[in-house]
């Protein structure tokens, strides 16, 4: 992998060599950490006169494929049972939440504030303030950021912020000339004037307006931007699967080491308790190589094999002033510290948020890259995971496009991403930050680390960079 990211922008491929060195250090390394080690010595982040964040506990109930066992629920269903799995996880007074903010992209137009429907479904105090916000993958992140800002700023002691994302029942609307008809119908008063009405309806009108995971402004899908991200950076398809691959080892050997801590069963009305992500699946680059593209046709090297999946999950985190959370008697997991949000031409680069935000975070936080001991980035697909890692290894790219002398560096592999990634765990829209978050804090315990890194592209050509500093053991 370091040969490969230490290559020029638009080099030919490397060898696929570096995934297996990559993979057995990764594997390797994660053996090494099976009982927690004592954490170096760095300095503290914290700021004179600036309140301490701190995450005292975060969980989620399983991320599952879009279509399996939570298809017949709504979004306030697996948000409320993330809040229930936090509120059991950590036993904290519903009465003692000063504000509940939630992430969501998708909204179901019934409960367009999913924050207050699931807070209320949940039993938290109809006193208690909730909102949602939507930021496409960054939903979570913007939950959680919302909710330090809350707290730094001395409005709040405890925030609970999350997110959530169905995409097993999204919204399917009529045609707007559909629309137009059936509203102007609803305010005529007597009967010729519908039947007129009526009678102006054409086959055409009802055809539905199908939701697509595309931009706005450019009415290009994601996987379109993720072919051609990589096509410019030079990534093949083979580098690809092996990335895909790697990241489903990676979660499969976490899960089955008990590793992924954040997971809460969840009793699905009318079916069986889930207690896993199910969309973990290690296959073999003979049988990922079989698939054809799925966007770029018939030369594309994006396919379903090397992609996010669509998936429905929720997450929920408790995060309190520091003075707070000792106060009430809590062994915080982390501190949040810095974080920045990035924007960019949505065309072109639309999903290399990480690239520009991670230098950004770095310097405000005063750190740099060899300071990071866990990186947890979000995997959209594998493709925009390794043009993200080219990009900031490139000159090139720095200095012709980030208006920097020279490039952020190469990230390192055995500290990447080291339990699975979005790639092989899932990818709620709306619910992914909080466990890439979460996620750093249990790594950086287990693996002895103090600064984490957790960054994020999203639509709209965005990203999110944080730093999450462990707390001390």
């Amino acid at each position: 992998m370091s040969s490969m990211l230490s290559s020029a922008l638009r080099n030919l491929p490397v060898s696929s060599a570096w995934a297996a060195g990559a993979l057995a250090r990764s594997l390797s390394c994660s053996s090494q950490f099976q009982a927690a080690v004592q954490p170096k010595t760095k300095k503290t982040l914290g700021k004179t006169g600036v309140k301490n964040v701190v995450v005292v506990e975060g969980v989620r109930i399983p991320f599952l494929q879009s279509g399996t066992s939570y298809a017949d629920l709504m979004p306030h269903d697996l948000a409320r049972a993330a809040l229930q799995g936090l509120l059991t996880r950590t036993s904290v007074p519903r009465d003692v939440v000063d504000y509940i903010v939630y992430g969501t992209v998708i909204q179901e137009v019934k409960t367009s504030n999913v924050a207050r429907e699931a807070a209320l479904g949940a039993g938290f105090s109809d006193k208690t303030p909730a909102h949602t916000v939507t930021m496409a993958c960054i939903s979570s992140n913007q939950a959680m950021t919302t909710g330090v800002g809350m707290i730094a700023a001395g409005q709040c002691d405890v925030v609970v912020a999350g997110g959530v994302e169905l995409m097993s029942d999204v919204p399917i609307r009529h045609s707007r000339k559909m629309r137009k008809t059936l509203l102007t119908l609803n305010r005529a008063k007597t009967l010729g004037q519908k039947l007129s009405l009526i009678s102006k309806i054409r086959p055409d009108y009802f055809a539905p307006e199908l939701p697509a995971v595309a931009e706005f402004s450019t009415s290009e899908t994601m996987g379109h931007s993720a072919d051609r991200l990589a096509a410019a950076f030079g990534v093949s398809r083979l580098e690809q699967d092996e990335y895909a691959l790697r990241s489903h080892t990676l979660a499969k050997k976490a899960q089955d080491e008990g590793l992924l801590q954040d997971v809460v069963p969840f009793k699905v009305p009318g079916k069986d308790t889930v207690t896993k992500d199910n969309g973990i699946r290690p296959s073999s680059m003979e049988q990922m190589g079989k698939l054809k593209p799925a966007f770029v046709k018939p030369y594309g090297t994006v396919t379903a094999a090397n992609s996010s999946f669509l998936t429905d999950g929720a997450s929920a985190m408790l995060i309190m002033s520091e003075e707070k959370a000792l106060a009430m008697g809590y062994k915080p997991k982390a501190y949040l510290r810095d974080f920045v949000y990035v924007s960019q031409d949505p065309k072109d680069q639309l999903l290399l948020g990480p690239t520009y935000a991670t230098p950004k975070v770095l310097e405000k936080a005063g750190l740099s890259l060899s300071d990071i001991d866990v990186f947890e980035f979000h995997e959209a697909f594998a493709g925009q995971i390794l043009a993200n890692l080219k990009a900031m290894d490139s000159d090139w790219f720095a200095q012709n496009y980030m208006g920097r002398k020279s490039k952020v560096g190469a990230l390192p592999l055995d500290k990447f991403n080291t339990w699975g990634g979005s790639l092989s765990l899932g990818h709620p829209f709306g619910a992914t930050g909080c466990r890439l978050v979460i996620t750093a804090a249990h790594r950086l315990k287990k693996e002895g680390g103090q600064y984490g890194l957790v960054a994020a592209c999203a639509a709209g050509g965005q990203g999110h960079a944080m730093i999450v500093e462990l707390y001390p053991q």
